[in-house]
């Protein structure tokens, strides 16, 4: 039971990196779409992706720790989490007091990264409906008014103004 605890441990405090980095990565993100960096914001993308993968096989590797424990401790595997094994571990003050530690730090981190993913949707909601208000600025920049011409049926002819730009001789 000692070597499956230290596998939790392990797998938990490499689960809580792999979410600082991408905390750090939401950093970074944000700043790139400040800037509208297309090129910085593709290359997080796939450091996310990647951080993602990591953090899949992790949750399989925690999993399998815990059902192993159940499995030890007499339970039905699935049965068991991070909150009944600390509940569990009762006489070992030791191992729960670090059990405890590693699940507040992580439940830190994933508010942490709610927040930094909550201010990244915000802003790229913003991005979008900007590029959206230039897209629409430039079609009716390029459009002109269209006349009241009618032609002998009496339709209108949809006739443009100009050219549509403003000249100007300094």
């Amino acid at each position: 039971m000692a070597s499956l605890m230290e596998d939790l441990l392990d797998v938990l405090e490499k689960e809580e990196a792999q979410y600082q980095g991408l905390i750090e990565l939401g950093k970074q993100k944000r700043e790139a779409v400040i800037k509208a960096d297309i090129a910085t914001l593709e290359q997080i993308t796939e450091k996310e992706g990647d951080v993602a993968s990591v953090l899949q096989n992790l949750a399989k590797r925690r999993t399998r720790v815990l059902n192993d424990m159940a499995t030890v401790l007499g339970k039905e595997p699935g049965e068991i989490t991070i909150t009944k094994m600390i509940g569990y571990l009762e006489g070992q003050k030791e191992e729960q007091e670090k059990l405890i530690q590693i699940k507040e730090r992580l439940l830190t981190t994933g508010t942490k990264m709610r927040t930094m993913n909550e201010q990244n949707e915000v802003l790229l909601k913003q991005a979008l409906e900007m590029v959206e208000f230039d897209l629409t600025l430039l079609k009716s920049m390029r459009q002109a008014p269209e006349t009241a011409n009618y032609n002998k049926n009496a339709y209108n002819t949809g006739d443009l103004l100009g050219g549509g730009g403003f000249d100007a001789k300094q």
